[in-house]
């Protein structure tokens, strides 16, 4: 199975305070790394390459042993809005006054409802 991983620039790679490897995600969920690829090709995970090679996930996207709930959601709704891999990080990751916080920590209080609301008007 082939993975395309975008690779993140600096800026937004610096709204996110901790990553973690495929290995890691897979330990973490308790999985086989095949299907935490298959996490990140399905959109349930976004995953990016950093200087360090590999495809890396930002921590906050895990919940103890799954996924954050309202998280694969999200992605999917952004994904429709048309924006890349990259653009849905810097949109989960960047601080909003409206929130307050960002929409990641928004959909970690349980408000992944009103997240997907802003996500889908983004596309028109």
């Amino acid at each position: 199975m082939t993975l395309s991983v975008a690779q993140i620039d600096r800026e937004t790679e610096q709204l996110i305070d901790e990553w973690l490897t495929l290995p890691e995600v897979a330990t973490r969920l308790d999985l086989s790394i095949g299907r935490a690829k298959q996490l990140l090709k399905d959109h349930k995970l976004l995953g990016v390459r950093r200087e360090s090679g590999g495809p890396q996930v930002p921590a906050v996207f895990l919940d103890g042993k799954d996924v954050m709930k309202g998280l694969p959601g999200t992605l999917t709704v952004l994904q429709d809005a048309g924006y890349d891999d990259v653009e849905s990080l810097r949109w989960l990751f960047t601080p909003d006054d409206s929130l307050p916080g960002s929409p990641i920590q928004a959909i970690k209080a349980g408000r992944h409802t009103e997240v997907k609301r802003r996500a889908q008007a983004l596309a028109f």
